[in-house]
């Protein structure tokens, strides 16, 4: 770190000049990658999946999304009655819709009265479509205008509605990421206002702009090789933002407290490179290293969040220990103008706070553990599948077009249709079995095209959760025994299951891995077994805690409604818990990795434990608070979100960030580490020369007398 800082000083102007093109050239891909973004949610081997590339294949359309088209004539008239005209208003919509191949399925082409609602007057049509290869105009876009129109001019009323409609919220639009990263830029450069008090405060932000910027021109590299799928741009922008500034934050908070120290300013930007910088380059290793969960489940939509997630904290780390030494050698005591915050001492609060924790460890660990329990308590019933219906829309032209259906007698189920693909001599017998399975309100023979046949199956209820993967379960069984072999079954409910099989059989042997190896970094980063091994398991601990809080809030309701209009969603979906755990086990152990480097520093200086926690949580405190504060509002703009979707990530993550530097940071880390004393140094002589690392100095003792565990000072 030594020579990186000299060197980086040495040749500031080249350094800066780099980073300066990389700017300028994200500035263009962020514009740029607007079209190259992939929708592709595909899970490749499984079951559903093949039986929709062959639904794909023979018919053109995907059931990933089932539109429904609902047609209302005037009072005192029926659909039966009206049955030429309503059936011209759907086929006149779809032919209007150009270069679409469109599947429909209604009244007119089956004749099953169940398309007709409970009065008479309303009835609807299933409409699928391919699937979208690239971001551009929805297919609502161009159906909605069309079925108004066609609609009007017979006198009658339409609407369309579909889960995707209803998920996406009230409105088609929704936050800009361009919004988003700037309403969290702007709490960000509140805190740092707070923290610095003076104009140091802008280059935390400057590195941040260029980490994003920079990991947006090497995604849109990324993309001539292969998807990267559209959610990455969020993820990009929000979680680098944060990142970028937190590792920033720590590098300028400890040149500062060496300056202070009267340490010339070349010679402080190398001090904070030795000690900050290695924490940072710690600390963006883990971070990376959690994302492997995302690269080795069989998923290529979470693959490529893995890939890019994975540049996030490695350009953010290549920028702060690049950039920002350049920048601090050259403008740095320019800009820390008026300097109104001193650091020459460690936070006076922080420090009581920590001295009341060693000298009350047991009952500060208790608390802990107690508070950690609460919370982990609802994970158990936890479920996997996608969000209710109920917890979608509850207002907009998608939900009255679905109440519509709803107060008629029509079953949420049709939005999630059962798509069952068996030989057209086989389509009445496969339908009928269909339409006796308990759940199901109707199945018909949709579409025969050549020796295959698709059978519609809707179902009572969205098949949504583990009720729903069960019925299509049923559903198979009975069309399998109808038909005597096996058949392909696709859908919503089949997807759940899909994922469910790809993704969470494996995870627990990923979760092993990913938790060795930030072992063994975290062994190098601390020389120590006890603190790495209590490290990993805490971090799961909080990750247990936060999806406690989400199944809670999100699942069961608990203030979903209050907050956000939502209600209980009934089910988490199923590619959130592994994204959600990806990301946030790199994040949370960042601060682990701050707080307990300084712990480790303090502790080499003086041999004793009290001290140095007393000493690593009064200066790091207060930036653990910071950075804590500024991802959670980074992460507060991903929830203001329309879809749900979208609010249960950016809440599951703004949560575990202060769940994680409040109860178990800033309290049960200080508490255990008290508790375990000398033990806390331990390493083996034989593991340190297997992983290289120059063996720690013993404690001068073994236990410490009382006046070391609560130092009255602190140097």
């Amino acid at each position: 770190m030594e020579r990186l800082a000299r060197l980086v000083m040495h040749h500031r102007r080249i350094v800066s000049a780099f980073w300066l093109v990389l700017l300028v050239g994200g500035l263009f891909s962020a514009g740029q990658l607007k079209h190259k973004w992939s929708l592709d949610f595909s899970l490749p081997g499984q079951p559903g999946d093949s039986a929709q590339r062959q639904l794909i294949d023979t018919y053109g359309v995907s059931s990933i999304d089932t539109y429904l088209a609902t047609v209302a004539v005037p009072d005192g008239q029926t659909v039966e009655a009206d049955r030429s005209a309503v059936a011209a208003v759907i086929a006149t919509s779809v032919a209007d819709v150009p270069n679409v191949k469109l599947r429909v399925v209604d009244y007119a082409s089956t004749g099953d009265k169940s398309f007709v609602t409970d009065n008479g007057r309303t009835t609807y049509a299933l409409i699928q479509a391919p699937i979208p290869t690239a971001v551009g105009p929805s297919l609502q876009s161009q159906l909605d205008p069309a079925l108004h129109k066609a609609a009007a001019t017979a006198g009658f009323e339409t609407g369309l509605t579909s889960y995707g409609l209803l998920a996406a919220g009230n409105s088609s639009g929704g936050t800009s990421v361009l919004l988003e990263t700037l309403l969290g830029g702007l709490g960000a450069l509140i805190v740092l206002l707070f923290v610095f008090a003076s104009f140091l405060a802008v280059l935390p932000l400057m590195i941040a702009a260029v980490s994003v910027l920079t990991t947006f021109m090497l995604v849109l590299v990324l993309t001539t090789f292969t998807d990267v799928n559209i959610i990455v741009q969020y993820l990009i922008a929000l979680i680098g933002l944060g990142v970028a500034i937190d590792y920033s934050l720590l590098l300028v908070s400890r040149w500062r407290e060496e300056r202070a120290h009267g340490r010339s300013n070349e010679d402080a930007v190398v001090a904070a490179m030795k000690t900050a910088g290695r924490a940072v380059f710690a600390s963006g290793v883990t971070v990376g290293i959690s994302l492997l969960a995302l690269l080795i489940v069989p998923v290529p939509a979470l693959r490529s969040m893995g890939i890019a997630g994975m540049l996030i904290p490695l350009v953010s780390v290549s920028a702060v220990l690049t950039l920002l030494p350049a920048l601090l050698s050259s403008i740095g005591p320019r800009v820390d103008y008026p300097r109104i915050r001193k650091e020459s001492a460690a936070s006076r609060g922080w420090t009581a706070w920590a001295r009341l924790i060693v000298r009350h460890r047991f009952v500060a660990a208790v608390t802990a553990v107690v508070a950690l329990g609460v919370l982990i308590v609802p994970v158990f019933s936890l479920k996997l599948g996608a969000s209710g219906v109920s917890s979608l829309a509850r207002s907009g032209p998608s939900y009255s077009a679905l109440h519509t259906l709803t107060e008629g007698g029509v079953g949420t189920g049709a939005l999630t249709p059962i798509e069952v693909l068996v030989p057209a001599s086989k389509a009445t017998a496969a339908a009928n079995a269909a339409r006796g399975v308990e759940g199901v309100q109707t199945a018909v023979v949709g579409t025969i095209v050549g020796d295959r046949a698709l059978v519609d199956v809707l179902p009572t209820d969205a098949t949504v959760n583990s009720a729903g993967s069960a019925l299509v379960g049923d559903v198979r069984s009975a069309v399998e025994k109808a038909v005597g072999g096996k058949v392909g079954v696709t859908g919503v409910g089949a997807s759940v299951e899909d994922y469910r099989s790809a993704v969470y059989s494996k995870f627990p042997y990923v979760l092993i891995l990913i938790s060795v190896i930030t072992f063994l970094l975290l062994v190098r980063t601390f020389r120590s077994v006890l603190l790495p091994l209590k490290a990993v398991l805490l971090n799961l601990i909080s990750l247990s805690a936060v999806f406690g809080s989400v199944v809670f809030f999100w699942q069961q309701g608990h203030g979903s409604g209050a907050l956000f209009g939502v209600s209980p969603t009934g089910a988490i979906n199923f590619w959130l818990p592994v994204v959600i755990f990806a990301f946030l086990f790199g994040l949370s152990m960042d601060y682990e990795v701050f707080i307990l480097s300084r712990m480790r520093e303090e502790y080499d200086r003086t041999g004793s434990t009290s001290t140095a926690i007393v000493t690593g949580i009064g200066r790091t405190g207060r930036l653990v608070t910071s950075a804590a504060l500024i991802l959670f509002f980074a992460f507060s703009a991903l929830a203001s979100s329309p879809g749900t979707d979208g609010k249960i990530i950016g809440t599951a993550l703004g949560v575990g960030i202060l769940i994680d530097a409040t109860i178990v940071r800033a309290l049960l880390v200080p508490a255990l580490v008290s508790i375990m004393g000398r033990w806390n140094w331990w390493l083996p002589s034989w593991l340190a020369r297997a992983l290289f690392v120059k063996m720690p100095a013993p404690p001068a003792t073994d236990f410490e007398p009382e006046s070391e565990r609560v130092p009255v000072a602190v140097s």
